[in-house]
């Protein structure tokens, strides 16, 4: 009944009532800035944006009025008017991070649950919760507290071993602060531990301290009580934080008489501390409490931890029987890369631990702002993850995807998304191939139920307009722009249909592996005809976002045609000049800048954009990789959006995983890529790689042909390339392509070939010296 009551004229008049503007009117116009769509804004966008405002606006009027108190990282930076991140809050309705959006999750790999670490060590136990930070206090009453800390003075890495370690180094002067945080299996529990080591401050305290905040902002401490041996807290009647010695004295807080920290900073010497404030509760939800341990050596040590157990079950896991508990065993699953850049490699290992932690339990794209699950990246995230050996990981996730089928066929993650079908049949298709496994029989069903909804959904080709044979309107991937008719949508479609042919055609339905074909050639003519309509398009031969977009950073999604699908040739005239094109204006600092919704550098974007000129043989791939890797954090993370100025997460997630996925893809097909029915092995090889005189190696990674492995042994006097295969049939054609030598053709596996330079020519030496605006090295 509540459907049909005039819900517009009761808010109009209830607008006119109060003097404000009709929001039906507001919203009539905003639509007018995009393509007619059935679906407006995604209601699953909608409930996440008013979530991440409701806590903005809590920010708003926490965090300015209250400037003396110690705040996360982010807050420091960003509301510090001599920092370049600092941001004016005049009209601000909502205060939320967009200088630092950079944390490390910290788990275990088959553990569905992750505790996060900001860039100076605040740790985050508990998802979206509450946080710990460590202080340390001299003897003179001089707090160091890390989120003060400038560059200079705080190191931070990521260390993986039999466990993930992220290490957080604060120094100054001759004191210095060490936490290294970790997540452990334990007496068949998860335990986050987080261990303190202090160096320099005999005299005084080390400070553990309950923080009202996250990465994010504000978040509730309504009570917290010190335990009765004093050795930690118990957080909102929950959650106990222990400590491994009870505290020599303890002080509380609340709201009114302001942060815990002001008992701390800069007291008279021999100044005694309030002992042993043992409770408080804060109706405004911002209680603090501190444990202070007298530093009574030249080096102090304390271990902090935090039982996951009730986090794990409130995230609908009950704790596993036997997690796989080490890091080793991950490694020994997945291809290695053996490069004389440490960095690389460095990075390659936190990407395989990126994903490893993200497909745990269900597969996101990142372990806090988008810790839920999208088609779209879940797709994106296995390819890698299957080409590097994580195939029952992948398996296990593909397992999952037909109970999201919905009745007529949609594969929805959030509505008005039109990628998402053509992405889960690609996706089938590539494990298929890669791992040599026919489908089951249960997914005949349920690729002939997809293939027809994209028949159905897509608009009529026989239509007079620029959009006929496309995908309707839509959102599609959040940072192409308004609601339009994608040629990312229409391209996953015809990339869908050509897989599912292949699919079909395994399971013997030759006829409708045929209708699939056609299907995807109706494809191919739609977007044709449409681009030539495009005025734009037509005559610089370019392909922008939409029929009805001229050039812009939204055409980034029209390269997916080229990478990863391959729909298109490696020469192919319009995908060169569109990346040309946003080489030429959409880069910043070395990287694709996202004009629309992102506002920030793209890694993983840049890198789309670094495979096209990989696969069209311009070494100008070769800048784009350095420049990513040059954004990575100092952890080997990268947030989806990166500030162009702080060089902090602006945008998403601090962690993303289709970041470390490309990165992953990126070096895999610096060694080993498909091209035509055949292998292209070296085309990514560096040339400083190759005058090293090391070993350089990457495998061993599935391709549709079986197991392949590349090695070149004495790059500098007497390069010889090995290539190790486990060939599952007839072998592929094999072409070698390393930069700077001549290419070997008919090349075959279990033999050395030996790489003879290149004679450069004018031309070749043109090509390699060209520059593009805001590409440098």
């Amino acid at each position: 009944m509540l459907r049909f009551l005039p819900w517009r004229s009761v808010v109009r008049r209830a607008a006119r009532a109060y003097g404000i503007m009709d929001p039906a009117l507001w919203l009539a116009r905003l639509r007018q800035f995009s393509q007619p769509s059935e679906v407006q804004e995604p209601i699953e966008l909608l409930r996440a944006g008013i979530h991440f405002h409701a806590r903005g606006l809590i920010n708003t009027k926490a965090i300015q009025h209250n400037l003396d108190w110690v705040w996360p990282y982010w807050v420091e930076r960003q509301f510090d008017p001599h920092d370049a991140s600092f941001i004016p809050r005049a009209f601000s309705f909502s205060h939320i991070n967009l200088t630092h959006r950079n944390w490390t999750a910290v788990g275990l790999p088959d553990l569905p649950i992750v505790s996060l670490v900001d860039p100076r060590g605040l740790v985050t136990p508990l998802h979206d919760g509450w946080s710990i930070d460590f202080w340390v206090v001299d003897q003179f009453g001089d707090v160091l507290y890390p989120s003060r800390s400038g560059s200079h003075e705080c190191q931070q890495v990521m260390v993986v071993g039999e466990n993930q370690v992220v290490e957080t180094i604060t120094s100054r002067d001759s004191m210095s602060l060490k936490n290294s945080t970790r997540l452990k299996w334990e007496s068949e529990r998860p335990l986050l531990e987080i261990d303190s080591v202090v160096s320099g401050a005999r005299g005084g305290s080390l400070v553990v301290a309950i923080r009202p905040y996250n990465p994010e902002g504000i978040q509730f401490v309504d009570e917290v009580k010190l335990l009765a041996d004093g050795a930690g807290w118990r957080v909102n009647q929950q959650t106990d934080v222990l400590t491994s010695r009870p505290a020599d004295s303890t002080i509380t807080s609340h709201y009114d008489h302001g942060d815990v920290a002001g008992n701390l900073s800069r007291s008279k010497p021999g100044q005694s501390i309030p002992q042993h404030s043992e409770y408080e509760s804060c109706d405004q939800g911002m209680a603090t409490a501190a444990s202070l341990f007298r530093i009574d050596a030249d080096r102090f040590q304390l271990r902090t931890t935090v039982c996951l157990e009730q986090e794990l079950r409130s995230q609908g896991n009950s704790c596993p029987a036997d997690p796989c508990i080490d890091w080793a065993q991950i490694r020994t699953q997945v291809a290695t890369l053996q490069v004389p850049d440490e960095r690389f490699m460095k990075l390659y290992d936190s990407a395989v631990v990126t994903l490893t932690l993200l497909s745990a339990g269900e597969l996101v794209p990142g372990p806090y702002t988008y810790r839920r699950f999208w088609f779209r990246d879940a797709c994106l995230m296995m390819n890698p993850m299957l080409s590097i050996g994580l195939v029952e990981r992948c398996r296990r996730h593909l397992s999952r995807f037909p109970s999201r089928q919905q009745r007529d066929g949609y594969f929805r993650s959030q509505q008005g998304e039109w990628d998402s079908n053509g992405q889960v049949l690609w996706i089938l298709n590539q494990f298929r191939k890669l791992t040599g496994e026919q489908a089951p029989d249960s997914l005949l069903g349920v690729i002939r139920s997809a293939l027809r909804w994209i028949e159905k959904k897509r608009v009529d080709p026989g239509v007079d307009c620029r959009h006929a044979g496309l995908m309707p309107a839509g959102f599609s991937a959040e940072h192409l722009g308004p609601n339009d008719h994608y040629y990312w949508d229409a391209y996953w479609s015809e990339a869908g249909a050509r897989a599912a042919a292949e699919l079909l055609e395994e399971f013997g339905q030759d006829a409708e592996a045929c209708r699939a074909i056609a299907l995807a050639d109706s494809f191919l003519v739609s977007i044709d005809r449409s681009l030539s309509k495009n005025m734009t398009a037509k005559s610089a031969r370019m392909i922008p976002a939409s029929p009805y977009r001229r050039m812009d950073a939204g055409s980034i999604g029209s390269l997916v045609a080229d990478y990863p699908l391959r729909l298109t040739a490696p020469d192919d005239a319009a995908i060169w000049n569109t990346a040309d094109h946003l080489l030429r204006k959409h880069f910043v600092n070395g990287g694709f800048f996202q004009d629309m919704v992102h506002s920030g550098i793209n890694a993983y974007l840049t890198l789309n954009v670094a495979q096209t000129l990989l696969r069209h043989g311009d070494t100008r791939f070769q800048t784009l990789i350095e420049n990513v890797a040059q954004l990575a954090s100092p952890t080997g993370q990268w947030p989806e959006a990166i500030h162009p100025q702080t060089l902090g997460g602006c945008m998403g997630d601090g962690q993303h995983g289709w970041a470390a996925a490309e990165w992953v893809m990126m070096m895999r097909n610096c060694f080993v890529r498909e091209e035509q029915g055949g292998l292209i092995i070296g085309s990514g090889i560096f040339t400083e790689w190759m005058q090293s005189r090391k070993t350089l190696s990457f495998g061993p990674t599935l391709t549709p042909w079986g197991a392949v492995s590349v090695r070149i042994e004495d790059a500098a006097t007497e390069p010889v390339l090995f290539i190790d295969a486990k060939w599952r049939h007839t072998p592929p054609s094999i072409e070698i392509r390393v930069p700077g030598y001549e290419v070997v053709s008919n090349a075959s596996s279990g033999t050395a070939v030996a790489l003879k330079p290149k004679r450069q020519n004018a031309e070749t030496a043109a090509l390699q010296d060209t520059s593009t605006p805001g590409v440098t090295s």
